[in-house]
C-alpha cells in the first residue's frame, strides 16, 4: 500500500510539474496572450493634419515583466507618406496599473503626408526581447496596431502651389560685396536661405533663378542641413548664386513669395523675400530710359560741399547788403583797391633777378 502512495505521489508531482512548464510562456505571443505585454500604437496631433505637416507615430511596448534587450523597428513604407526613425532610443517609464508595477517603452517616428485623403500605417514590425520568468530571457516579433488618418488641404491654400507646414518659417538674404559702384567685369555672390522647425530640408522650397541679360548667372546646388536639438527637429536650405557683370545697365534680382501654413496659429502666411535693384556703371539708365543715375558721394564730400553752398550764400547776400550803402565813386575806389590787392598777391615772392635794378647777371 505504501509503494502505491508512493507511486502515485511521484505521477502526480510529475503532471503538476508538466502543466506549470506549459502554463509558463515561453515566446512574446504567450506574454502577449496572457496579458502580460501589450502593445498600442498612437498618430499625434490627431486632428486638423495638413499635407507635408510633421507627425508622429507613437508605439508603445509595456510588460509586467522587464526588457532585457533593445527594440528594434521595421519601419514600414506607405505610398504618400515619408516615414523616418530619427530618434535611436526610446523613452522609458514605469506604471502602476490595479496595483502591478509594469515597465513602458514608447517610441517615436516622423511621419510626412505629402498629400490630402486618407492614409492607413499598416502594422509595425517590432523584435524584442522580454525576461519570462522561469523560461528565461525569451525574444520574438511583434506587430503594433494599424493606425488610420485624414490630411487635408486647408482652404486658401489649394492654389499655393508649394507650401511649408510648420510652427516656425523663415528666408531671408545677403550677399558677400557691397551691391554700389559695381563696374563691368565685378563678380558677386547672393546667399538665399531657408529656415523652418519640424520639417525636413529636403521639404523646403526651391528657388528659382531666372536668367538676365547682361548678367551671368552661375547657381551652385543647394545645401542641406537637417539638425534636431531636445527632440525639436530643425531644417536650412541654402542656395549659392554667383554673378558676373557683362554690360552697364539696371538689373533687378527678383525675390518671390512663399506660403506658410503656420501649424501653430492654423493660418495661411506668406512670406516675402524683396527684388534687390543694382545699377553697373554711372551712365546706368533705368528701364525708361528718363532716369539718369548719378554718381554716389561720401559723407566728407557732402560735408565740403555744403559748405561751400553756405560760403557762396553769405557772400551773396554780403554783396547785396553793400552796395547800396556805397556810392558809386567811392565803390569803384574800393573795387581798384581790391583789384590791386589780388594783382600783388600774383606777383612772385622773389625777384626775377638777385640784384634788382643793376647790370649784373645780365
Amino acid at each position: 500500500m505504501s509503494r502505491l502512495m508512493l507511486l502515485w505521489s511521484g505521477c502526480l508531482l510529475v503532471l503538476l510539474a508538466c502543466r506549470s512548464y506549459a502554463a509558463s510562456p515561453t515566446t512574446v505571443t504567450d506574454l502577449l496572450e496572457a496579458g502580460r505585454l501589450e502593445v498600442a500604437s498612437s498618430i499625434l496631433p490627431a486632428g486638423d493634419i495638413v499635407p507635408r505637416q510633421k507627425l508622429r507615430l507613437v508605439l508603445e511596448i509595456a510588460t509586467d515583466r522587464w526588457f532585457t534587450g533593445g527594440t528594434r523597428i521595421v519601419v514600414p513604407e506607405v505610398p504618400g507618406l515619408v516615414i523616418l526613425q530619427t530618434e535611436q532610443f526610446a523613452s522609458n517609464a514605469s506604471e502602476n496599473r490595479q496595483g502591478q508595477s509594469w515597465v513602458v517603452q514608447r517610441w517615436s517616428l516622423d511621419v510626412y503626408p505629402q498629400r490630402d485623403g486618407e492614409f492607413t500605417i499598416p502594422p509595425v514590425r517590432l523584435r524584442l526581447q522580454v525576461n519570462a520568468g522561469e523560461a528565461g530571457n525569451i525574444e520574438g516579433e511583434l506587430t503594433s496596431p494599424p493606425v488610420q488618418f485624414r490630411a487635408e488641404v486647408p482652404a486658401g491654400l489649394e492654389d499655393a502651389g508649394h507650401w511649408v507646414a510648420a510652427p516656425a518659417f523663415s528666408v531671408s538674404q545677403r550677399f558677400d560685396r557691397d551691391l554700389a559702384d559695381l563696374t563691368v567685369g565685378d563678380a558677386f555672390s547672393r546667399e538665399i536661405v531657408f529656415e523652418a522647425s519640424e520639417v525636413m530640408a529636403m521639404m523646403l522650397p526651391p528657388f528659382e533663378v531666372a536668367q538676365t541679360a547682361g548678367l551671368a548667372i552661375y547657381p551652385a546646388p543647394p545645401e542641406l542641413e537637417d539638425s534636431s536639438n531636445r527632440g525639436e527637429t530643425r531644417a536650412r536650405r541654402s542656395q549659392r548664386i554667383s554673378y558676373v557683370v557683362e554690360a552697364e545697365g539696371r538689373y533687378v534680382l527678383q525675390g518671390g513669395e512663399f506660403a506658410w501654413w503656420d501649424t501653430g496659429a492654423n493660418r495661411l502666411r506668406w512670406l516675402s523675400l524683396p527684388d534687390t535693384e543694382i545699377v553697373v556703371g554711372l551712365g546706368g539708365v533705368a528701364d525708361t530710359g528718363t532716369e539718369l543715375v548719378l554718381p554716389r558721394m561720401t559723407r566728407e564730400q557732402r560735408l565740403v560741399l555744403l559748405g561751400e553752398l553756405i560760403l557762396f550764400a553769405l557772400a551773396l547776400w554780403l554783396l547785396w547788403w553793400l552796395l547800396p550803402r556805397l556810392p558809386l565813386d567811392r565803390f569803384r575806389r574800393w573795387l581798384l583797391r581790391a583789384w590791386r590787392v589780388l594783382a600783388d598777391l600774383r606777383k612772385p615772392a622773389l625777384p626775377a633777378s638777385l640784384n634788382p635794378g643793376s647790370n649784373a647777371g645780365t
